[in-house]
């Protein structure tokens, strides 16, 4: 008897809890209405938050020829928090996994080795990833490459530049080859000095953009390609006939003679590549190939 009585009483308590489990209209009302008081408050405590630390505003280029209202070019005005060793493009990418998904701009190593984030800022041709916001002055105007098309935002299109790079025929190739396969080409300790800074080149395309005789000769080599040019000419491995064959690339008519020697391509290499070191040497060295002593 006893054991029948302890059953219901068991079975009235599991009533009484699934009755309790079952939520009321009202109470989902209630709920819903907390929770966006929690989120109305940790809104306001993050925005307090980004009050309270220094920041920093960038203006952005904005521009997007697929989307209507966005196919005129307009600046957009981002307000980033600042931390040391902040760099341009850590400010990117806040402000478009903060603020604006679709702010759009090339990255990828982070370590200045790929050159895919060459952008213009504050007016001078800069890698996002190597350029810390601490040394700028503020708002910081963040650009495309001058000189290029935009494709959107900060992209622009980069087939030239690879068009022209591709036409000094930038691989080694030597005259001979060894008879073994496994035997090494050596190069002397001095050769490799006089090459070795012109190997830096991440093919960011920062020199060609300021170059001001690329922005007005479209068939110009440009810095960057003579550069690479330089690399292979220079290279005592590759051997005379190779060498012939290198300079009459860079001596044509669009080739090194149509450098001014202004510099601004080697004040803006975030390698810190003499260009135009290397393209005067060229010169010389396409005046020699041409002499002729009878």
């Amino acid at each position: 008897m006893s054991t029948q009585i302890e059953q219901q009483e068991t079975e009235s308590e599991s009533e009484q809890e699934a009755e309790s489990a079952v939520e009321s209209p009202g109470d989902r009302r209630r709920a819903e209405k907390q929770q966006r008081l929690d989120e109305q408050k940790q809104a306001e405590r993050e925005e307090s938050t980004l009050d309270d630390e220094e920041t920093i505003r960038l203006k952005v280029f904005r521009y997007d020829p697929e989307v209507e209202g966005k196919q005129e070019p307009r600046f957009d005005d981002f307000l980033v928090p600042f931390h040391k060793g902040m760099t341009i493009l850590d400010a990117l990418i806040y402000a478009r996994d903060q603020y604006d998904s679709s702010l759009t701009f090339r990255h990828s190593c982070r370590q200045a080795v790929c050159g895919s984030d060459a952008l213009f800022v504050n007016g001078r041709q800069r890698l996002g990833c190597k350029t810390q916001i601490a040394e700028l002055e503020t708002p910081v105007r963040i650009e495309p490459l001058p000189h290029q098309e935009v494709v959107k935002d900060l992209v622009v299109d980069m087939e030239h530049f690879y068009d022209q790079m591709e036409a000094v025929e930038p691989y080694f190739d030597a005259d001979e080859l060894p008879e073994d396969e496994l035997e090494e080409q050596r190069q002397s300790r001095e050769n490799r000095e006089k090459v070795k800074m012109s190997t830096r080149c991440i093919w960011c395309g920062a020199c060609m953009s300021s170059c001001n005789i690329a922005a007005g000769d479209n068939e110009y080599l440009g810095p960057a390609a003579i550069n690479k040019a330089y690399r292979f000419a220079m290279d005592e491995r590759e051997g005379p006939d190779r060498k012939q064959e290198r300079l009459r690339i860079i001596e044509q008519e669009h080739g090194v003679w149509r450098c001014q020697t202004q510099f601004s391509c080697t004040e803006v290499c975030p390698k810190d590549i003499p260009l135009t070191e290397h393209i005067q040497e060229l010169k010389r060295e396409a005046v020699k190939n041409n002499l002729k002593f009878w």
